[in-house]
């Protein structure tokens, strides 16, 4: 069989209002949006596919350094999306604080108390409670593992595939994240839908579908000292500590039992309170980034088939091409810090305890870094994407995990498609945090 009997198709009109197509993300840039358009408080604007884009695209052009004003309780903040401005920020902890919390939420000192976490620590503590875990995210952990995540991407595609139509989130670019997390906690696969559902209802706390309770709503206040103001925390919290109760004083090599086993470098131990949210993070985490990349990746290679042709004739070209999908999935828009003094940046007077908010999203598409940045290209070279952060000391602690779960993910499925399609909508987390596909239904023939 010839090698172009072995594209994938599209269907005739991929490009339905939630699942747009590259092209028309192209073609809608065309039309420049207004600045005074822009909202990027504005949740039900990042649905589309397209918006986000166009807001991002004008803010570069046209003020880099943007005041974004918000509803109350909330007071604004400065939308920075330039990957140079990005960088200084993310680099600079002494000016762009962690500690008043990574989020737009605006939390007094009593919710920081409770509810911080690694991501809302700077400086000694900070690296002294990365460092408890740090090893089992290094190159030599990460190597070891190579076996077992292929295996279990097998068992995911074998699965999946053995449908012929099914949803890619659910059947696959959830499934096999949260089987690699259920390992380094060491915990049942038979947990692993509790996992997902927690990491929805959490990151998905302004979106209807997931939510328990969504975050601007009058009834969040009842839950204001649980992370993300979602009663879902406090069943990660109960399962967390029943994993703890039983691995404290063991001597296994888990994440579980590293938590409750070690004492940080700065000789603090962790609290109750600490575990807990070290313990929520990795569940999140886990999971999130990594299943909305390998989302957006088959959608990007769905739109663009001739890249993944180019991806089936020549599979060397998988590795860089996982920092393409990171470029281009984006899957975290931003985070936030808060200037700790005045500070000029952009040709804009930041003053102290301002908000600054970095949007990755937007750095990932900047002209001045990324030739042809709507350009979906496998083969793109010196691919400084700030997916991960960028020289940061919150530098993602499991970006070697994510590249290699990508990377061994396309490296498996790639050989077995003969054809691939979309055959419906693809519907978007209501939320201007996390890039998220909900659903991506498709029907594959096998090679």
């Amino acid at each position: 069989m010839t090698a172009s009997a072995h594209l994938p198709s599209v269907p005739a009109a991929p490009s339905t209002p939630s699942a747009p197509s590259a092209p028309s993300v192209r073609e809608a840039l065309r039309e420049p949006l207004p600045l005074a358009e822009v909202d990027l408080a504005d949740l039900d604007r990042f649905t589309d596919g397209i918006t986000p884009w166009r807001m991002f695209h004008t803010l570069r052009h046209e003020d880099p350094v943007h005041w974004q004003p918000e509803e109350a309780p909330n007071s604004g903040f400065w939308a920075v999306t330039r990957h140079a401005d990005i960088a200084r920020v993310d680099r600079d902890a002494e000016t762009f604080t962690s500690t008043r919390f990574v989020n737009l939420e605006e939390v007094d000192d009593d919710q920081i108390k409770k509810r911080a976490s690694i991501l809302e620590l700077d400086g000694v503590r900070h690296r002294a409670l990365r460092s408890v875990i740090q090893r089992q995210f290094g190159a030599g952990v990460i190597n070891s593992y190579t076996d077992f995540l292929r295996g279990l991407t097998a068992r995911t595609l074998d699965t999946a595939l053995a449908k012929g139509r099914f949803d890619f989130v659910a059947d696959v670019s959830a499934d096999f994240p949260i089987n690699v997390l259920a390992r380094l906690l060491d915990v049942p696969p038979e947990d692993n839908q509790r996992l997902i559902d927690w990491g929805n209802r959490i990151i998905g706390n302004t979106d209807p579908d997931y939510a328990d309770v969504l975050l601007h709503s009058a009834e969040s206040e009842r839950y204001r000292d649980l992370p993300f103001r979602s009663p879902a925390s406090l069943e990660v919290f109960e399962y967390g500590r029943d994993l703890a109760r039983r691995r404290r004083g063991g001597a296994g090599t888990d994440l579980v039992s590293r938590l409750v086993n070690t004492t940080p470098r700065d000789g603090v131990p962790l609290s109750a309170q600490d575990f807990d949210n070290y313990f929520l993070l990795l569940v999140v985490a886990g999971n999130e980034t990594t299943r909305h990349t390998i989302s957006h990746s088959m959608l990007a290679l769905l739109q663009h088939p001739e890249q993944l042709a180019r991806l089936r004739d020549d599979p060397s070209l998988i590795p860089a091409a996982v920092e393409e999908f990171l470029r281009w999935a984006s899957p975290v828009y931003h985070f936030r810090r808060t200037a700790t003094r005045d500070v000029e940046l952009g040709g804009k007077r930041i003053r102290e305890g301002d908000k600054v908010v970095m949007w990755y999203a937007s750095g990932n598409r900047d002209e001045e870094v990324f030739g042809d940045p709507y350009a979906f290209d496998v083969t793109r070279e010196n691919n400084d994407h700030v997916t991960f952060g960028k020289g940061s000391p919150h530098l993602c602690l499991g970006n070697l995990l994510a590249r290699t779960e990508i990377r061994i993910m396309f490296e498996e499925l790639i050989p077995r498609l003969a054809d691939i399609r979309l055959t419906g909508e693809v519907p978007r987390v209501r939320s201007n945090f996390v890039n998220g596909i909900k659903k991506l239904p498709v029907e594959v023939t096998l090679a």
